[in-house]
């Protein structure tokens, strides 16, 4: 007993116990695990559908009448199918009255995570552990971190993404290069 003393108090064993604590503070960092008690809610109104007075009007070149102003159109969409952790919800292309692009995420239910991001992609959705790491082979782009791991959000698709190159949307954790759950864009 008195040798385990001499080991724990001297160098060895401070030399060993802040290479612990270390480990410990890198291990907590980089795997986050209290996210996954944490849920983060955000609800979101899809953009151009929220009117406090109305549908705005527009005037008609031609007899001067006015009609309301065009409002969203959904695109694409399809349904999330769980990969890493399960997910749930509806993923929908919306192209806004100002000509612009969102991709919407409705009722989505995920697990939350360290480094969570939305990603348009051109791979195809695999169920299962076959489609758990696939999105990162081929082309995507990223529409930012995850707003919240349940609700309806709304992404911002950049005016010089060629949407005909993308087919499905992943919910895409950075940190670990694997996604939670993703859905095929299926033309409306």
């Amino acid at each position: 007993m008195r040798r385990v003393r001499q080991v724990l108090g001297g160098p060895l064993g401070i030399g060993v116990l802040v290479l612990v604590v270390v480990a410990g503070g890198f291990g907590l960092y980089w795997f986050q695990p209290w996210r996954l008690w944490q849920d983060k809610t955000v609800e979101e109104a899809l953009p151009g559908t929220v009117r406090t007075s109305g549908p705005p009007a527009t005037a008609s070149p031609s007899a001067g009448a006015t009609s309301p102003a065009p409002g969203p159109v959904t695109l694409a969409g399809g349904e999330l199918v769980s990969h890493e952790h399960a997910t749930s919800g509806t993923v929908k292309l919306v192209r806004l009255a100002d000509g612009s692009h969102v991709v919407r995420l409705e009722n989505l239910d995920t697990s939350n995570g360290p480094d969570l991001r939305v990603w348009l992609t051109d791979a195809p959705v695999k169920e299962g552990v076959g489609g758990w790491r696939v999105f990162d082979d081929g082309a995507y782009v990223s529409l930012g971190r995850l707003k919240g791991n349940k609700g309806s959000q709304n992404y911002v698709v950049p005016q010089d993404v060629d949407l005909s190159r993308y087919s499905s949307v992943s919910i895409w954790c950075d940190r670990f290069d694997v996604s939670f759950g993703a859905a095929e864009l299926a033309k409306v």
